[in-house]
């Protein structure tokens, strides 16, 4: 008779997540470091040196149905949080490069356009003094390099990358519905705190759902060679192969 051999059951998803964090750790946190600091720094200099006339961006029907709310800025400022969390569930350094090039020739896209077609949200009739913290973002950002808001294609970019990750880790859809609701809230924020308005966020969503799209086509969601090493059945007693 034949034997059949039952394969040991798959870890929890949160196992299966915890597992990737180390991998590739160094490369992580330092990629993400050098990342966003040369990000703000061609960012930020692009916004107090434009090459051309600045266009202020046109109010539209939309913008009026959404209300200032100041307490929407510790969800808009989260977005840094959100971008940075997502590398950390790569086992895969090939797979990680993908994801980081990919994010750079988004962020490339986006700043290239300010080059040639600088741009500012305008200013609404709000006295900034009554709101500080906001009023400091203010004064930091400008409300400039306003079209396509690169606040929402960031994390619009994110939202898919990390939907793809938790369903290789077979997360619950409580897990997803935190990752969307996240991801919405941020865009949410960026019309909340009026640092841009809705022309900017519909081409926030436009280049950060085609980055997505092109960097996640054809990728398999529920395997990868490195992510089953690193936390398949030898991951659990120690037998992963280098």
């Amino acid at each position: 008779m034949r034997t059949l051999i039952t394969p040991p059951p798959a870890a929890a998803w949160y196992r299966q997540a915890a597992a990737v964090i180390p991998q590739h750790l160094y490369l992580k946190s330092v990629g993400t470091t050098l990342f966003i600091s040369l990000f703000f720094g061609a960012y930020f200099y692009l916004l107090k040196n434009p090459a051309y006339a600045t266009t202020v961006m046109p109010v539209t029907g939309m913008d009026h149905l959404i209300s200032f709310e100041p307490l929407a800025l510790p969800l808009y400022l989260s977005l840094w949080v959100y971008v940075s969390l997502l590398p950390a569930f790569f086992s895969s350094r090939r797979e990680l490069c993908r994801y980081g090039a990919a994010m750079t020739l988004m962020c490339l896209a986006g700043l290239a356009i300010f080059y040639f077609w600088p741009t500012a949200a305008p200013q609404p009739d709000i006295d900034w003094s009554r709101y500080p913290d906001v009023g400091l973002l203010k004064s930091l950002d400008a409300s400039g390099n306003a079209c396509p808001s690169l606040h929402v294609a960031t994390a619009f970019f994110s939202g898919f990358w990390l939907h793809r990750l938790m369903r290789r880790f077979r997360a619950p859809l409580w897990i997803h519905l935190v990752n969307w609701t996240w991801c919405l809230g941020i865009i949410y924020s960026t019309l909340a705190v009026r640092q841009h308005v809705m022309v900017d966020v519909a081409g926030g969503l436009v280049l950060g759902g085609l980055a997505a799209w092109l960097s996640l086509r054809g990728r398999g969601a529920a395997r990868c060679p490195d992510f089953e090493a690193a936390t398949g059945p030898g991951a659990r007693t120690g037998r992963v192969s280098p």
